[in-house]
């Protein structure tokens, strides 16, 4: 469970998150919603401790874990897997070296690498994603929707509890969005994490189906329903809520 309990966050001094609270249980599918600039992204970052967002109060607890005092590779040794707008290059890295080495600082014994390599092969079968992907240096010189796709590689492969997903339809079509939801949402049905969603738009809730959905407005959730209140956003948009 991911509990987030009265969090204030400052970016350069200046308040961007007030009095944010959100409790995801296991296995729920939550999203948070906005025009750009309420600060929805901050809080993907500010979960994952990304460096210059800083929590002056409150708590973020993951199964009882204060994740908030920890730093950003404990966390996601905890199980908690963030998928950013525009995932970042790596040069001289490779896919395999990075999930290689992930695996092995989580684990207690040594993966082996027979049973590593089949695994990504079989992985990358299973999201259409071509073998040579894996020695290729992490989202180096790839499309946005390639990037993502590498995403999905390392999503399947670390296996998360908590998934982050920052506008995860950012530089991609109808078609690669497609198959990046289906994705995520074919190893939902198999792990059962729970999922945190931020977008503006109901297309790729259409296709997750969130259990809740939160509107977010000066830094603070005001609102909170089902599926049918981002079908309200997109029929209304957000100025109903706020005038």
């Amino acid at each position: 469970m991911l509990e987030i309990k009265n969090v204030n966050v400052n970016i350069e001094g200046k308040t961007i998150i007030e009095d944010f609270n959100l409790t995801i249980e296991d296995g729920e599918i939550h999203a948070l919603m906005g025009p750009n600039g309420v600060g929805k992204s901050t809080i993907c970052k500010t979960i994952m401790k990304s460096p210059g967002y800083e929590i002056t109060s409150g708590v973020i607890k993951w199964n009882n874990n204060e994740i908030h005092k920890l730093d950003t590779t404990t966390i996601s040794r905890l199980g908690i897997y963030y998928i950013s707008q525009n995932p970042i290059a790596i040069e001289g890295v490779t896919n395999a070296e990075m999930l290689r080495l992930a695996l092995n600082a989580r684990s207690k014994e040594k993966i082996d690498i027979f049973t590593f390599n089949k695994k990504c092969n079989e992985i990358c079968t299973k999201i259409d994603l071509p073998k040579s992907f894996l020695h290729r240096a992490i989202n180096d010189g790839m499309s946005g929707g390639e990037r993502k796709k590498n995403e999905l590689l390392h999503l399947w492969m670390l296996e998360p509890k908590l998934i982050l997903l920052d506008e995860l339809d950012s530089g991609l079509d109808v078609d690669a969005l497609k198959i990046v939801a289906n994705s995520i949402m074919e190893y939902y049905k198999e792990r059962k994490p729970s999922i945190l969603i931020i977008t503006h738009h109901n297309q790729i809730l259409e296709m997750m189906k969130p259990d809740f959905v939160h509107i977010l407005k000066n830094g603070h959730i005001i609102k909170s329903g089902d599926n049918r209140l981002a079908k309200e956003i997109e029929n209304d948009g957000f100025s109903q809520f706020y005038e």
